[in-house]
């Protein structure tokens, strides 16, 4: 009796914890605004999306290879072109921050910068953080290089 009392205190509890697509936003959260600092990409119901009336750029003028599967990789312009739009990841103990690393006529090559600030423990929930870039110039056609970087962490964490 006190096991099946156990197992379904164990489902409600996690009943408790689920959410639905149309509840919230991603990861049970408010899709967030744009920081200053880089680009985005995406797909799919639960994926975060460009802020409204920012314009996602085609999948083709995104090279995103270098990021790992499951990386979003939506980009997105606003204003005047100058300002590039994206998503990075982040969680428990890592945090995540963008980086123009290059600037030419053909292309824009962001680095996705996870830190990670101790070895642990650390929690291992999953967010995706809308990050933008200002760029010299509008994007126009160049296309954007998205790199992934990991940092840390630091000695005796």
């Amino acid at each position: 009796m006190a096991s099946a009392v156990a197992g379904f205190a164990v489902l409600g509890t996690l009943g408790a914890c689920a959410y639905g697509p149309d509840q919230a936003g991603f990861e049970g959260h408010p899709h967030p605004a744009p920081v200053a600092g880089t680009v985005a990409p995406i797909a799919g119901p639960d994926w975060p999306t460009p802020p409204a009336g920012a314009p996602a750029l085609p999948s083709d003028q995104i090279d995103a290879s270098a990021l790992p599967s499951g990386y979003p990789r939506l980009v997105w312009t606003q204003g005047d072109g100058r300002a590039l739009g994206l998503y990075g990841q982040e969680g428990g103990c890592t945090y995540v921050h963008s980086d123009l690393r290059e600037q030419t006529p053909r292309l824009v090559r962001i680095a996705l910068v996870e830190v990670t600030t101790r070895s642990g423990p650390c929690t291992k929930e999953l967010r995706f953080l809308a990050l933008a870039t200002q760029l010299d110039a509008p994007l126009g056609g160049r296309t954007v290089v998205l790199e992934r970087q990991t940092v840390g962490p630091p000695p005796g964490r």
